[in-house]
């Protein structure tokens, strides 16, 4: 695809101020108003808006600066160079994989670009029961409005793939509604490879839209650059060290610090678990013990099947079609509800979840073309026995998050294992594999739901993954309830904002960049206002 124009080289050419890795070396130090961490939804938000507003500001990203010109739709070259830990991070007893962003753009270079406002019973558990008067459905409707325009966020107009297609076939013939996603994309060519990269820049993530912007309008965007740690001294941060760092994180240099940033503002925008373990590598003010404590993943409970037709599951838009059927069957804070989506398969990731090994697993290969592959969002975090996990560190100040998979979470995985098995064969499925290590491909709904319903649901030989990663740095109106005050201030820390994903009370419910869109938009903005008296808007 070497005829698409490639914005960020573009850029380049035009003199952005790109440091860091390739690009040019780091300075001793580097003064500027506003000093954000990372660059993903909430950083590339901020950025736009700060930057807008006449404000001189540094993005500072661990990952590569990497663009279309990269994206081959090669998931080895993919996972190493743009996900955490070489999408092999891992909750700390390994019982779910976390899949996370680690380049400019963060998790919006490779996500499956599904799009949704928070829903509006997080936003009414939010209020009662964080008191966050303010995050009301009225409220967040011209912040989300803003992002969706700005990021072309609209429902997929174009024919579901068949893939998602089965959902809404199986669903149907059970009487279980089914509805379109909406996709922050422009120009789509329903590729299918949204996971590695977007080759033709149609995916409206922050690599292409508010970076870009910041970067035309003076920011400063290091890469390949850590934040070790956060000076804080009376109430507030002095300055920042930041080390060098290769492709795979590991240090360019065990010396030092390869610069100190000094700002008059900083944003933490590095992603739930990254975010709350800067903040701990910091010993950041925590007078209630609530950094990192209530972190959420959407564990996510899946079911293969094998149909009777080609389903080339690798193509066409990845996630299209969903179902919030059983986030309703039950009351918010009863036993979990789920979201069912479907996404897209390609060798790798098919291979990572599949039951069983060798000539067991080669066989599921073999009939890869008309596999499908359901899952399920559990929603955590709303219930007492569902409090998430707690964010540590390494002995080397890695992030590492604690998340049990308690009786409660897999008493909704094996709920939406069956759900999702039936609504498999009422769309024509032969065979379906629940996601469980002691799974067998059963060719009925009655043998699947005895295997199903007979399966010890136990940590490790239950498959868990998960693409969303929420809280940890809790928003909330009295400092004994969280660590971020409502406007996006760190209740202890007077000059440090935190405008990510960890600072939701609870999961989503939902996929969530949309959400951070529209609450970090409201935040970035009373920041803006704040810092320079003036009125801006995302736009």
């Amino acid at each position: 695809m070497s005829n698409i124009p490639d914005p960020i080289l573009e850029g380049l050419k035009r003199g952005w101020k790109v440091l860091g890795g390739k690009h040019a070396p780091l300075p001793e130090r580097i003064t500027c108003d506003v000093a954000i961490i990372g660059s993903g939804a909430g950083a590339g938000i901020t950025a736009e808006l700060l930057t807008k507003a006449g404000l001189n500001v540094v993005i500072v990203e661990e990952g590569q600066l990497k663009t279309s010109s990269d994206f081959k739709q090669r998931e080895p070259e993919a996972y190493a160079s743009l996900y955490q830990e070489s999408a092999g991070r891992k909750t700390k007893d390994k019982g779910i994989t976390i899949l996370q962003g680690r380049s400019v753009g963060g998790t919006t270079t490779v996500n499956w670009t599904s799009s949704f406002r928070t829903p509006p019973d997080t936003l009414k558990f939010w209020q009662d029961k964080f008191g966050l008067k303010d995050y009301s459905v009225e409220a967040l409707a011209p912040y989300f409005q803003q992002a969706q325009t700005r990021l072309n966020i609209t429902p997929w107009a174009v024919p579901p793939n068949e893939n998602n297609e089965l959902l809404r076939r199986g669903a149907a013939k059970l009487g279980i509604a089914c509805e379109v996603i909406p996709r922050n994309v422009k120009g789509c060519y329903n590729l299918g490879s949204c996971g590695m990269g977007c080759p033709t820049n149609a995916k409206q993530s922050m690599l292409v839209t508010t970076i870009p912007f910041a970067l035309d309008h003076g920011a400063t965007l290091l890469v390949e650059t850590r934040v070790e740690q956060l000076k804080i001294e009376g109430g507030r941060i002095t300055g920042m060290q930041c080390i060098a760092v290769k492709p795979n994180a590991a240090p360019v240099n065990t010396a030092g610090p390869a610069t100190t940033i000094v700002a008059k503002h900083y944003v933490l925008a590095g992603g739930a678990i990254n975010s709350p373990a800067l903040l701990l590598r910091s010993k950041s003010p925590d007078p209630h013990k609530l950094l990192g404590k209530r972190t959420f993943l959407h564990p996510v409970a899946i079911s293969a099947a094998v149909m009777k037709d080609t389903v080339a599951a690798w193509t066409g838009a990845p996630q299209s079609i969903y179902s919030d059927h059983f986030l309703y069957t039950h009351p918010v804070d009863g036993p979990i509800g789920y979201k069912l989506e479907v996404g897209p398969l390609h060798p790798v990731f098919f291979g990572a979840n599949l039951p069983g090994f060798g000539e067991k697993q080669a066989e599921l290969f073999r009939q890869f073309p008309n596999a499908n592959v359901m899952g399920a969002l559990l929603r955590d975090g709303f219930h007492d026995q569902s409090v998430g996990g707690k964010v540590e560190l390494r002995s080397d100040g890695s992030p590492l998050l604690d998340y049990p998979l308690t009786d409660f979470v897999l008493d909704g995985a094996r709920r939406s294992m069956l759900a999702m098995a039936q609504i498999q064969f009422e769309a024509g499925a032969k065979t379906v594999y629940p996601g469980h290590e002691m799974a067998e491909g059963t060719s009925t709904w009655a043998a699947t739901k005895a295997a199903i319903e007979a399966l010890p649901m136990k940590p490790l030989l239950t498959k868990i993954g998960s693409f969303h990663v929420m809280g940890g740095c809790g928003l909330a109106p009295d400092e004994k309830m969280g660590v971020t005050r409502p406007d996006g201030v760190h209740w202890q820390l007077e000059n440090l904002s935190i405008h990510d994903g960890s600072i939701f009370p609870t999961s989503i419910g939902a996929n969530p960049q949309l959400s951070i869109y529209g609450n970090v938009n409201r935040l970035a903005q009373g920041l803006a206002k704040r810092l320079t008296g003036k009125d801006v808007v995302l736009a």
